[in-house]
């Protein structure tokens, strides 16, 4: 009897014993439920040999023991990895993609999570004690405790970006403690503050926040309601306008003091073939301003259509390239009727399609297009525009001939080359999305810094960043960062930050995923200045910046003063309102600095004297007046008719004679003979006639 006693004391002071070890959660409270490992077993006491930490020499200078030891020193009685080795094998089994990281600091708090598998509460912390449900997948954290939620938030979310796909709220609400229960740290959290430590004791969470949040970036939100929007543009006049670009066929502007005018600025959505399923490519793709637009008032724009000539044939859009001319009359409105086909590329599918536009610094326009997933056996049933498919083009717009929109550029790769269409610049792209050229960075032999994104195959979904390089086939060229190796998501394309706001972003690459994820390349050191290092980039909460990105990464924009924009849509149906502009801001630094600001110039009217003179024809980008058929002479005021018109007749419209009262026919050929007093009506008619003529002249000068 009294060993049993004995016994039943001894097993009552090891049950308390072990209860108040552990089980503490933000406030210290302990827990009621019974302590069991992650897979349901009991865990089990360490040995007073396994509770002293092993020295270097122990450990032989490997990582595994010191990360099991980092485990022991959490757990140092009672553990579900009872051994040194056991503790090293469940912190090599996690998933090294997620729990990898060259921070010194985020890699600490990784290894104190990854050791939650050996805490005595692994099954509370991993598993909702309210659910009796099995969870899908393996949960990769444990529930964190709010105050070391937000701390190992800040501190990793900018080296392990795919375990972060939101907010700070967003994350510890899903991750945090919601029920009031066991949250990790689980262990005492009084320890003194050293090398090895990372806990935050009474520390306040908005110091936490301050202290993490000085490498994030605010996107600032500009304007909401947007139509599905894909770029956004400014025209370099001064105005400091945005030009906001609509699938539908709408551009939108955007004055300087962020007011969206209600007139739009083009409006072709009657010719523009859009698609409303996702993946489909169609619609208004780009659009971008001449470089001397603010004297001829150029502006380039591409689309899908399918009309006129090319309704009927092996295809189901074609890709078209259009230049038009802002209205001498408003300088925010387009005059439609000044349309002028650059290009026309038939198109089979509906992704693929590339189509952006872009002036380089050296005034060439840039075309880019995508492979459009056609075959060899579809290119047999295309006509010679389907060469183009897959590659970077590159003309001249600046030319003074009539008969041709644009020249070909002598130091395009392919200029004499009988094989190779003299447009292309590079070829071997697949899926191209948005290119960005470095306007600080070119040459006299054409070289410029022009990164484009692009689908890593003909049928991958995951992408790569490629500088393109004159003549350079890029089907198996190597690229300067590949997004494989970060998630795999489809790249959207970005600016080479050339603003004033931020200095830390300064030369920069900025571009994102679908995901939402921004990330940035930089060039790198001198010694590795031909490399590019890439960097996630950090964005703020709406509490510390005020608004937060919302939705999926669409594109990206540039303003007059080199800062980018951000566009993004909760959705993706064409016809919702849900389209959202940000402005990517340092909070380092004020919004606008001092040496920033530039003065807004007023957008002026067109004021050339080819665009007031050219009456029925149309101006080129040089200032020459090209003529319409059936007009003639140095504005285009003199009617043309072919035959010429005879017997003193007048030709006052393409083709249209006004004839003396004595002659008749198309060409005024026929006579007629009249009353006795004809001659003097005639001289009287041929007086009028003439008179006539003269005022037709004055008159169209005059217009």
């Amino acid at each position: 009897m009294r060993h049993l006693k004995f016994v039943l004391v001894l097993a009552i002071a090891v049950n308390a014993w072990e209860c108040g070890d552990a089980k503490l959660g933000e406030k210290g409270e302990t827990s009621p439920r019974r302590r069991r490992c992650y897979d349901g077993s009991a865990p089990k006491r360490l040995k007073k040999r396994d509770r002293r930490p092993m020295s270097v020499v122990e450990s032989g200078g490997g990582g595994g023991a010191s990360s099991g030891d980092v485990c022991h020193r959490l757990y140092p009685r009672v553990s579900c990895c009872p051994t040194r080795r056991a503790a090293y094998q469940i912190v090599q089994r996690r998933d090294a993609r997620i729990f990898s990281t060259n921070n010194t600091e985020c890699s600490h708090l990784l290894e104190e999570i990854k050791c939650a598998r050996c805490s005595p509460n692994a099954q509370v912390l991993f598993h909702s004690p309210h659910s009796d449900k099995v969870p899908l997948r393996e949960p990769h954290l444990p529930r964190l405790c709010q105050d070391y939620c937000r701390e190992f938030y800040y501190t990793c979310r900018g080296h392990i970006p795919e375990l972060f796909q939101a907010d700070v709220d967003e994350f510890c609400q899903y991750y945090g403690k919601r029920d009031g229960g066991l949250c990790f740290p689980d262990f005492q959290r009084k320890q003194t503050r050293g090398q090895d430590s990372n806990y935050l004791g009474d520390e306040n969470v908005e110091d936490v926040n301050r202290k993490h949040k000085h490498n994030c970036y605010c996107a600032q939100e500009v304007l909401s309601g947007l139509r599905q929007p894909v770029a956004i543009v400014h025209c370099g006049d001064g105005s400091q306008r945005l030009f906001v670009l609509e699938r539908e066929g709408f551009v939108r502007v955007l004055t300087h003091n962020m007011e969206l005018l209600k007139e739009p600025f083009l409006d072709i959505h009657k010719m523009v073939q859009s698609g409303l399923k996702g993946g489909d490519e169609r619609g208004l793709l780009s659009l971008t301003f001449h470089p001397n637009y603010k004297k001829n008032g150029k502006l380039y724009v591409s689309y899908t259509t399918n009309q006129e000539r090319w309704a009927i044939g092996p295809h189901d859009h074609i890709l078209r390239v259009v230049e038009y001319t802002v209205s001498r009359k408003n300088p925010n409105i387009v005059e439609s009727r000044t349309t002028r086909v650059l290009m026309e590329v038939a198109e089979l599918h509906r992704k693929h399609l590339g189509g952006q536009l872009l002036f380089g610094p050296d005034g060439l326009l840039h075309i880019v297009l995508g492979d459009g997933m056609i075959t060899l056996d579809d290119m047999e049933e295309m006509d010679g525009l389907s060469d183009f498919t897959g590659s970077v083009l590159r003309v001249d717009v600046d030319t003074s001939c009539c008969t041709a929109p644009y020249s070909i550029p002598r130091n395009n790769p392919y200029s004499n080359s009988t094989n190779q269409p003299p447009e292309i610049f590079a070829h071997g792209l697949h899926d191209p999305g948005r290119c960005a050229v470095d306007r600080h960075s070119t040459d006299v032999n054409g070289s410029l810094t022009l990164l484009c994104t692009d689908a890593s195959g003909k049928n991958a979904s995951s992408g790569r960043i490629l500088e393109i390089t004159k003549g350079k086939d890029y089907e198996n060229e190597a690229s300067i960062f590949d997004l494989a190796a970060s998630g795999g998501a489809a790249p959207v394309g970005g600016f080479i930050y050339r603003g004033c706001q931020s200095r830390r972003l300064f030369g920069s690459y900025v571009f994102g995923d679908k995901n939402g994820n921004l990330r940035i390349l930089q060039k790198g050191s001198a010694a590795m200045r031909d490399q590019w290092q890439e960097k996630s980039l950090c964005l703020g909460t709406s509490s510390f910046c005020g608004s937060a990105l919302v939705g999926h990464i669409l594109g990206f924009g540039e303003d007059e003063l080199g800062e980018v924009y951000i566009l993004a849509s909760s959705k993706s149906m064409a016809q919702s309102h849900s389209g959202k502009l940000y402005k990517l801001v340092d909070p380092k630094r004020p919004v606008v600095p001092k040496e920033c600001q530039r003065q807004v110039e007023a957008p002026e009217l067109l004021g050339t004297a080819c665009s007031w003179q050219c009456k029925n024809g149309h101006c080129t980008p040089t200032g020459k007046c090209c003529c319409s058929a059936g007009w003639e002479g140095p504005s285009c005021r003199v009617a043309k008719c072919e035959p010429a018109c005879r017997n003193g007749g007048v030709c006052v419209e393409p083709n249209t004679c006004l004839c003396k009262s004595s002659y008749s026919g198309a060409e005024c050929e026929k006579g007629e003979r009249g009353m006795p007093n004809d001659q003097e009506k005639d001289g009287i008619l041929d007086h009028i006639i003439d008179m006539t003529s003269y005022l037709l002249d004055l008159t169209s000068y005059i217009v």
